[in-house]
């Protein structure tokens, strides 16, 4: 008989105020140096411009530090990212609405930042010349920090989709990230795996809270949103300690040369696990808290062959 979950909103909430009394909650901005695995900042620009559309003109461009200047001005209420090069350049305006600063979340009907009204968000990507006179679109904030004395933007992370001039105008698609730590938690289901359902999503911090936290000489990690919440619990081969870059079998419990694993879906759950994971990235403090952790895993339940395949992203 498979595992149910039926506690699994208590657990959760339960989790949450563990990690929340050991200071490890999402709004966490700059992880420690690491023990192992140490977890880098992100900057980059990405738009994706479809055929018709007037600012991108079709074009699929990226950028990082090393081919541009990537900067980041503004504040909490209207957030900016410029891009420049020899040849080109490249503006980014997310504002929130009038009076109010932004925060991780989906901001929809959005209309031009400078002229946008009432109670409506604000996008303008305008680059090399070219901008619209209105915008219709809409953007997501995955993670945002400013700095405490001075409200200067020290971390941005969110995606825009712009339209110029009409609601069915062609998009222009945005990856904007600045000084970002990796933050997201994704699976892909096979037909028949019982945990995932066939399924597979993405979880960003526009939609979901993320938490971490030790777990004997392992990790505990939940991820919340999208109507969906989930658990995975890795532990180390007994009397080990997780390496970084080494692929373990697994188990759902930990023992002698195997590691633990034991992922929970909405309610679902293994009583017997086979599978693997691998840790990319291990972020520790002095005091062995968990600041930053990645990890791979590929989980099988009852010894079937169907697997749920994941991809965990914490600051790393």
């Amino acid at each position: 008989m498979r595992r149910s979950m039926g506690l699994r909103r208590a657990w959760t909430g339960a989790l949450a105020s563990l990690v929340i009394g050991l200071g490890l909650t999402a709004a966490l901005a700059q992880p420690a140096a690491a023990a192992s695995g140490t977890p880098k900042a992100v900057t980059k620009y990405k738009q994706v411009s479809a055929e018709g559309d007037y600012v991108g003109q079709g074009q699929t461009l990226s950028y990082t530090p090393a081919t541009a200047a990537v900067t980041v001005s503004g504040n909490a209420g209207d957030a900016q990212l410029s891009v420049s090069t020899d040849t080109d350049w490249w503006n980014v305006e997310l504002a929130a609405p009038q009076g109010e600063t932004l925060h991780p979340g989906v901001y929809r009907n959005a209309e031009r930042a400078p002229l946008r009204t009432g109670r409506s968000p604000g996008l303008d990507v305008s680059g090399s010349g070219r901008g619209c006179n209105e915008v219709f679109g809409q953007f997501s904030i995955n993670q945002i920090e400013t700095d405490p004395s001075t409200g200067a933007i020290t971390l941005l992370d969110a995606t825009y989709t712009q339209r110029c001039e009409s609601a069915t105008a062609p998009t222009l698609k945005g990856v904007v990230k600045y000084r970002a730590y990796p933050l997201s938690y994704a699976y892909t289901s096979d037909a028949g795996d019982y945990i995932g359902a066939g399924g597979k999503a993405t979880y960003t911090g526009s939609t979901s809270t993320f938490s971490a936290g030790p777990y004997g000489d392992g990790v505990r990690y939940a991820v919340s949103g999208k109507r969906d919440d989930w658990s995975a619990t890795l532990t180390p081969p007994t009397g080990e300690q997780f390496q970084v870059g080494r692929t373990y079998q697994a188990e759902r419990f930990a023992s002698t040369g195997t590691a633990g694993l034991d992922v929970d879906g909405d309610g679902r759950g293994c009583n017997a696990v086979t599978g693997e994971l691998t840790v990319t990235k291990l972020g520790l403090d002095a005091d062995g808290t968990v600041k930053a952790f990645a990890a791979t895993f590929v989980q099988h339940c009852e010894g079937g062959e169907p697997a749920l395949h994941g991809t965990i992203h914490y600051y790393a």
